[in-house]
């Protein structure tokens, strides 16, 4: 197997390979979603489960569901997992259209995901099966999605997901339509004199409806990455 063991902090250890890898949206993702440590968090489309490992880098949840379809990408987790001596994580391979037996309905406080960012059969698509899952909507869409988070969180619970701006209105109806009202919205740049590439959504179940519109991250500054996102890779660091 091409697996690589990458250290997060000297305790946490994530394991990837070039079927489920990570990049800074799954930080960014970690970051805006303001976890809690009384939290009862599910991640849907895990992967390698970096944003699950990425919350325990400081002040974990009381427990994390890390989902994912694909057997490899469960296994990476595990592994990351024994490396790190991790409990708080209950990896689930699963099909989030589905979801899995016993799960706890209505119970979760926060679902993240970081979904495939494009429509089936548009742009091009990997001949590698696991990346191809990853970056387009062939095993599910993002009404899928949203349609599990909503089975999954309590009343008041709160989704959070990124995605590309062009598909900001398919996240929004999507939401919309499975009850969970946007309430924040956050565009990333990598810097100012570049239109945004990625956006954070945050949306609750059963909220009405408001929504503020936060002030833009940039990755870039003059001196390489902001102060913004040097903080956000490094929360925790010295407190594991």
């Amino acid at each position: 197997m091409d697996y690589k063991f990458e250290k997060l902090t000297d305790k946490i250890t994530v394991c990837a390979s070039s079927d489920h890898r990570f990049g800074t949206d799954a930080f960014l993702l970690a970051d805006f979603s303001g976890y809690r440590q009384k939290d009862m968090v599910c991640d849907l489309g895990t992967g390698c489960g970096i944003i699950p490992l990425i919350m325990q880098k400081r002040l974990p949840p009381k427990i994390t569901y890390a989902v994912d379809i694909q057997d490899k990408a469960i296994k990476q987790l595990r592994l990351g997992m024994e490396q790190s001596e991790i409990t708080k994580i209950v990896p689930i391979c699963a099909d989030l259209r589905e979801l899995w037996d016993g799960a706890p309905l209505g119970r979760f406080d926060l679902v993240t995901c970081n979904p495939p960012y494009k429509a089936a059969n548009t742009g091009f698509e990997s001949v590698i099966d696991a990346q191809k899952i990853a970056r387009h909507e062939i095993m599910c869409n993002i009404d899928d999605v949203c349609r599990a988070a909503e089975r999954l969180l309590k009343f008041g619970g709160r989704f959070c997901a990124c995605n590309r701006p062009e598909r900001l209105s398919d996240v929004i109806f999507a939401m919309k339509n499975h009850n969970l009202e946007p309430k924040r919205l956050r565009f990333v740049s990598k810097n100012p004199d570049e239109a945004p590439w990625l956006f954070l959504i945050e949306g609750k179940k059963g909220s009405k409806p408001f929504m503020k519109v936060e002030r833009q991250l940039y990755i870039r500054s003059e001196n390489g990455f902001s102060e913004e996102l040097k903080n956000i890779y490094s929360v925790g660091k010295e407190s594991v």
